[in-house]
């Protein structure tokens, strides 16, 4: 089993900050940083809730076989039973996170850069996806002392559990279930798929690699995740980015719908290694044959910012009113009353 160990937690802040000095990998904090881009493998692991479960022999001893080594409980305190949510077929909530550093055997994992909700509603038919930015501004629940802090270092000060503890408060939310991927995967999954077609929505240059507006191009995985990196060229900064990620993760789904794909060792063994997630083996296959017909609808958005360089950080400010409107969008979308953010379930 891949189970991601806590042990390493809890960090303090000086500690976190030393660690990221001193990985070579990991930046000196200081203008772009190639590893942050790392951000499109998050709905991966989607391929085996959404597709493989449908066909049999060998894809299905090979789906349920990825889907054990995956499973790791994130520890979070849940605010309803998410086995009694599949069971009964009703609205689930998954949050999509995807990490910045190399394998997830490796010591120390950075930040998930990452962040994304997903509802998928089965009775309405649609999906919905919603990207919270990296840099918002938050106060860790479990890590006072460490706050304000980016909300995508949660991960690295608490683990799954504290990004889960942290989602649910500020946007007062039931997570049901996560899914986390290693970015430094991406590049196998595309290239072992035979790589992906997306039209580029703006035209750019970035680290040798020339992209067209309006033009479809078919890109490698190298070719994809630098058109997925690029964000400072961007008049949409970390927006444009994000919008970039879910074109290629689309195309990614699109291209694994294969029962070839299936059957890919080398590809599924990418998906073990990179992807945790706390769906078990019959989880996915309730969604599979239960919800999937909700993913041919999707609806995309995201939590809006604003610049605020307070504590000497460069944070998004995400005022109460966005918190409100995003977590009246989201427990719309799974069929629940309004509340207020700031009160807990």
């Amino acid at each position: 089993m891949g189970n991601q160990s806590e042990s390493e937690f809890p960090l303090t802040r000086a500690e976190y900050q030393r660690r990221i000095r001193g990985g070579s990998n990991q930046g000196n904090g200081n203008g772009p940083q190639h590893h942050r881009g790392r951000k499109i493998f998050g709905i991966i692991i989607l391929i085996l809730v959404l597709l493989v479960a449908i066909f049999g022999g060998l894809a299905w001893y090979n789906a349920k076989q990825t889907s054990d080594q995956m499973f790791t409980s994130a520890g979070a305190n849940k605010r309803r039973n998410a086995q009694k949510v599949l069971e009964q077929k009703r609205p689930v909530l998954i949050l999509l996170l995807g990490t910045d550093t190399g394998d997830l055997g490796r010591t120390y994992r950075g930040r998930t850069d990452t962040i994304m909700v997903m509802t998928i509603n089965p009775q309405t038919k649609k999906t919905a996806l919603m990207s919270i930015p990296r840099d918002m501004k938050v106060n860790l629940p479990g890590y006072e002392d460490e706050s304000p802090a980016k909300i995508n270092t949660a991960y690295a000060y608490g683990g799954t559990k504290e990004t889960i503890n942290t989602v649910q408060k500020y946007f007062n939310i039931p997570i049901d279930f996560y899914a986390l991927v290693n970015m430094a995967g991406m590049k196998q999954a595309i290239n072992q798929v035979g790589g992906v077609t997306v039209t580029s929505p703006l035209t750019f240059t970035y680290e040798g690699y020339s992209f067209t507006k309006g033009v479809p191009e078919h890109m490698d995985g190298a070719k994809a995740l630098k058109f997925c990196r690029m964000r400072y060229d961007d008049p949409q900064g970390d927006y444009g980015r994000q919008q970039r990620q879910k074109m290629v993760i689309m195309a990614l789904l699109k291209k694994s719908a294969s029962y070839k794909t299936v059957l890919n060792q080398k590809f599924l063994k990418t998906v073990s290694k990179n992807a945790h997630t706390d769906l078990t083996f019959d989880n996915m296959m309730t969604l599979a044959k239960s919800y999937r017909k909700a993913t041919k609808n999707i609806q995309q958005g995201h939590v809006q910012g604003t610049d605020d360089d307070s504590d000497g950080q460069s944070f998004q400010d995400v005022s109460y009113n966005e918190r409100q409107r995003v977590s009246n969008t989201l427990r719309k979308s799974l069929g629940l009353e309004p509340m207020d953010v700031d009160e807990g379930e």
